[in-house]
């Protein structure tokens, strides 16, 4: 029988207990022959990353010790951060930043000095016996962290050699089937890698050092990203010079188009280790590419150019890497869980290694996303997923509309895609309805919708976060009195100034959100440092822009309740953010909620972390909205309320 309750007030079966049982974030598949290996984050080991093999024979196993965070810190939000090759594994340490060499069967031994220089994009290169790295020093006692390409020793005992230096970043070492030439990518402030990045390519030495080098393609303009040879040689990379990231190859002095299309086949590069494309033979490559906001997998004729989806059941596809006749990616969909996916590219066959989730959900309490456009200011469209209420057991009373939260994602050029998500479907199983907002700037769409934000942002995001409360509100899809905005960095900042600038919300969440520009600039690390230039505008020189755009210097006009969340060894987004927030509200006397943890980082990682913030934020919202949660909470104090 259907129960009557008030929406947020429905018991579900979906617990954070359930959330965090056993749940792991995958990522980063590589294969060494017929051998697969990956990484997988643990909530419950504190968000260790562990990197995981699958052996030929089928038999899963665990690559590094307890203990070990398989996980670099370059540009803080790392990736790339292990290689493997015959059997060993080279991975850089969290703890010491060390990178260490894990023969098998035996421990790990460190190739790299105790100091706090970082490396990240390993590439094994055999014929030298060495790594290409990227390496981040500081240790130069310059003003920022100084970025150069190395190579380092495979076994740790010779000398690192810098390949090539004099840049502010660099990314993504391709070295030739032959050994001979080595292609890497660069960018300069301000630029951010998906607003101007170079190709460059160098002949090597027998050592590893280039002799020479040109410029490929690129510039302050357009960005490429992913270079990767052919097996027959030829270099291929992506770049969005037709306002679309679409594929191209290097032909003599120039390059040439693989598959133009009106689709993206890349992500911004906020992690290094990317990988949406690999080669399936001389003649043919494997592919992911977004389109709607949704992403598909494709194979496409190296000679005629001509695209073919494949068809998978999933709505979100990552890092595709091809072993023979076998590509491993990672893959989820609104109802299941993510996961590493083997697909046997002749037989179609699927073979799925291992899923984040193992817990089996009645599809009853499962809310499946619904792309929605929507308008927006000057007569732009912009894009969401509306999640609405779904749970079989309960109803709610005649006439009433659910409680609306807005999310907004971070980055902020990043965007989100309706994949499994247990956190989402915690509150719509509870009676919330949702909407997930890829607003202006965000990626996914072309270039021309990126830059929607430049020198806007605290404008077009909130404008779209604000516009697509009101769709849903205009719909009768949402109560227009019990409306909360959420998000996390730059997502909190979205958050922050539409709670101060803007009266539509009635409660708001950040989380490690961006509330004063002008001292987030001076905190934050090398690689957002001049993010926002683009974003906002040169400072000092439009000093007056970053005053207009904190939320800080608006707090007085905070229009309802905020809850924030806090790690306190962030270095992307200092402690000092929300705690300058927090003053204001203090000494205003206006309503708020604080709560910061130690030992978490950009991100929350540690389930208790986790638990503690998701019960938080529901109880926070029962006591805005006024409903009785069917769930047992910590109660959370709201000063001023």
């Amino acid at each position: 029988m259907t129960e009557e309750a008030p929406y947020g007030a429905w018991a579900s079966p979906i617990s954070i207990d359930l959330l965090l049982k056993g749940g792991v974030d995958l990522g980063l598949p590589r294969w060494d022959g017929a051998d697969l290996y990956w990484t997988e984050a643990r909530p419950l080991e504190a968000g260790r990353q562990v990197i995981v093999r699958r052996s030929a024979e089928g038999v899963i196993s665990e690559v590094t010790p307890p203990g070990f965070n398989a996980r670099t810190r370059v540009h803080e939000y790392g990736g790339g951060h292990y290689a493997v090759s015959g059997g060993v594994v080279w991975s850089v340490n969290f703890d010491d930043q060390r990178l260490y060499r894990i023969d098998p069967g035996a421990g790990p031994k460190p190739i790299t000095p105790a100091a706090d220089i970082r490396h990240a994009d390993l590439l094994f290169d055999p014929r030298r016996n060495r790594i290409f790295a990227i390496r981040e020093d500081h240790t130069t006692g310059a003003s920022e962290a100084v970025n150069t390409l190395v190579a380092l020793d495979a076994a740790g005992k010779r000398d690192a050699l810098t390949v090539v230096s004099g840049d502010d970043f660099y990314s993504s070492p391709a070295l030739s089937p032959d050994g001979r030439r080595l292609a890497w990518l660069v960018w300069d402030h301000p630029n951010m890698p998906w607003d101007g990045t170079e190709l460059w390519l160098g002949e090597l030495d027998g050592q590893g050092v280039v002799r020479s080098s040109r410029r490929i393609a690129g510039g302050p303009s357009e960005s490429i990203v992913q270079p990767r040879w052919s097996p027959t040689g030829e270099l291929y990379f992506i770049s969005d010079r037709s306002q679309w990231w679409n594929l191209y190859r290097a032909r003599g002095e120039g390059d040439e188009p693989v598959c133009p299309r009106t689709a993206e086949f890349a992500t911004p590069q906020w992690g290094f280790g990317m990988s949406h494309y690999d080669f399936l033979g001389a003649d043919e490559l494997v592919c992911i590419y977004w389109h709607a906001g949704s992403s598909k997998l494709a194979r496409i004729d190296l000679h005629t150019g001509k695209l073919s989806p494949v068809d998978l059941f999933y709505a979100e596809l990552g890092n595709v890497q091809v072993s023979g006749r076998k590509a491993a990616m990672t893959a989820a969909s609104p109802t299941l869980s993510k996961r590493v996916l083997v697909l046997d590219l002749d037989t179609g066959a699927e073979d799925v290694v291992k899923a984040s989730a193992t817990t089996h959900i009645d599809p009853s309490y499962f809310s499946i996303p619904r792309a929605i456009e929507f308008p927006t200011e000057d007569g732009h469209t912009a894009y969401a997923f509306h999640y609405a209420p779904k749970n079989n057991d309960f109803a709610a009373p005649a006439g009433a509309m659910p409680p609306l939260i807005v999310l907004c994602h971070g980055g902020p050029t990043s965007s989100v895609a309706p994949t499994y998500n247990l956190e989402l479907q915690y509150w719509t199983s509870r009676g919330f309805a949702l909407v997930d907002v890829n607003y202006g700037g965000s990626s996914g769409y072309g270039r021309r919708y990126r830059e929607r934000l430049k020198g806007k942002w605290g404008e077009v995001d909130v404008d779209d976060c604000v516009n697509a409360a009101r769709y849903l509100v205009d719909h009768g899809l949402a109560d227009p009195d019990h409306v909360a905005i959420a998000g996390g960095s730059a997502g909190g900042f979205t958050t922050l100034l539409a709670l101060t600038k803007r009266d539509v919300f009635r409660a708001g969440a950040s989380y490690y959100g961006v509330g004063d520009l002008t001292t987030f600039i001076k905190d934050t690390h090398k690689f957002e440092s001049r993010y926002l230039d683009s974003l906002v505008g040169p400072y000092p020189e439009r000093a007056d822009l970053y005053r207009e755009r904190s939320a800080v210097n608006f707090a007085d006009q905070l229009s309802c309740p905020v809850i924030l969340f806090q790690g306190l060894e962030d270095k992307v987004v200092p402690p000092s953010q929300s705690e300058t927030f927090v003053s204001a509200c203090k000494a205003k006397k206006l309503p708020y909620a604080y709560l910061a943890f130690e030992g978490e980082q950009h991100g929350f990682r540690k389930a208790e972390t986790i638990r503690r913030s998701l019960e938080a934020e529901f109880y926070f919202y029962s006591r805005i909205f006024g409903f009785t949660p069917a769930d047992s909470l910590e109660p959370v104090t709201i000063e001023n309320f």
